[in-house]
């Protein structure tokens, strides 16, 4: 969908209309869904920081600048702040997502294991990584948004964040290494 056309639906919104809502709705839950999936420790966290920051749009559409930015990465940057907020919360972070990202491509009940194992290894070795560069490294590989647009939700330069997604491959390949000669 155009930024204009999405533009135009958050204004109808803005006016309380429900129809332009439920397109928007239709249009970001999933990737939103998946987005707090895996930053948050259950997926019943992650539901309730979706449903949250639709109501968000709900309530302050108004707000919305779609000069200054999409609204996936609006919608995205609330999504990322409650997260935020919600690690404070809870000492206890751990990774959590769906398997789908990391299904083998072999068949067979040994490709589903040594699958399985290899997706354990990226959620663990994703877990330990410090919240801004699993953020950073989630809103740009799994999200698919621009380093321009990740920037701007985690609120450094583009510079910044690409030293954070570079520094979180080191990690990752590092703990990769290690975990799966173990």
């Amino acid at each position: 969908m155009e930024r204009d056309e999405e533009a135009a639906l958050v204004r109808r919104v803005a006016a309380g209309d429900r129809e332009a809502f439920s397109v928007l709705l239709n249009l970001h839950q999933r990737p939103l869904s998946a987005y707090a999936r895996r930053m948050l420790p259950d997926a019943s966290a992650a539901d309730d920081i979706v449903q949250e920051t639709f109501l968000r749009l709900w309530s302050r559409a108004k707000s919305y600048d779609s000069s200054a930015a999409r609204l996936t990465t609006w919608l995205h940057n609330i999504a990322h702040n409650l997260c935020v907020d919600s690690f404070r919360r809870d000492a206890r972070i751990r990774f959590t997502g769906d398997d789908s990202e990391f299904d083998g491509t072999g068949s067979g009940p040994g490709a589903e294991h040594d699958a399985g194992e290899r997706s354990e290894c990226v959620r663990r070795a994703l877990q330990e990584l410090p919240e801004r560069q699993r953020s950073g490294l989630l809103l740009c590989h799994y999200q698919g948004l621009s380093n321009r647009d990740a920037a701007r939700i985690l609120d450094v330069s583009v510079d910044a964040l690409e030293s954070l997604l570079a520094r979180a491959r080191r990690s990752l390949k590092k703990k990769l290494e290690i975990d799966y000669e173990s």
